[in-house]
């Protein structure tokens, strides 16, 4: 008997597109801010990219930016989306909203700890990298298995490093040497249980 050899299928795992801070400079985790013009313009550039693409299903985080992005690609198509809070960016708690000069004057000597412990730091009543690995790893894990055609999932700039990071077998605590941008696309091909990252961090030529 002939053997079968196994489907290959893609996931097309992006990013958001930009977000509207007004010049600031501060850290968004699952703050609530919605996209800016340009990132309403990135995520639009991707549906034109992707008209002869049918996603199987798109999948993002219930955080509006996410949300924002997935429905301006999916149009009138959002039978197709699937919102999923565990695709939430991590939880920076108290530090929520501020920039670093902030924290360092409200909670001195940690912005130091985070960068030398980047992987275990927990800010105060937030997540580490190793919690949101935690949180949303095991769902990419139960989409790709159950994935035959392409589906997009729109996730955020750490929840698509701690995946790159485990598909790469890259140590988390080096997870800011792959680039997210805003609006940047990862190809991953599955082929059975062997994943391989085709492209990674392209962005939109807008």
């Amino acid at each position: 008997m002939r053997e079968t050899m196994p489907k290959k299928s893609c996931i097309y795992l992006l990013r958001h597109g930009e977000i509207d801070l007004q010049g600031q400079k501060v850290l968004i985790g699952q703050m609530e801010v919605p996209l800016s013009a340009r990132g309403k313009e990135q995520a639009l550039w991707w549906k034109n990219q992707w008209a002869s693409i049918s996603f199987a299903r798109v999948y993002c985080s219930d955080l509006v930016r996410s949300q924002q992005t997935a429905k301006l690609i999916v149009g009138d198509n959002e039978d197709f989306l699937e919102i999923l809070p565990q695709l939430r960016e991590i939880n920076l708690g108290r530090w929520e909203g501020l920039s670093a000069d902030d924290i360092e004057r409200s909670f001195p000597g940690e912005w130091s700890k985070r960068g030398s412990n980047i992987d275990e730091y927990r800010p105060a009543d937030g997540e580490s990298f190793l919690d949101l690995r935690t949180r949303a790893l095991p769902l990419f894990k139960e989409i790709v298995a159950q994935t035959e055609t392409p589906v997009l999932i729109v996730g955020h700039a750490g929840v698509n490093r701690v995946i790159l990071c485990d598909l790469l077998g890259i140590p988390l605590k080096n997870l800011f040497r792959l680039g997210q941008d805003y609006g940047a696309l990862n190809i991953i091909d599955s082929t059975g249980a062997d994943l391989r990252l085709r492209i990674m961090n392209m962005c939109p030529d807008l």
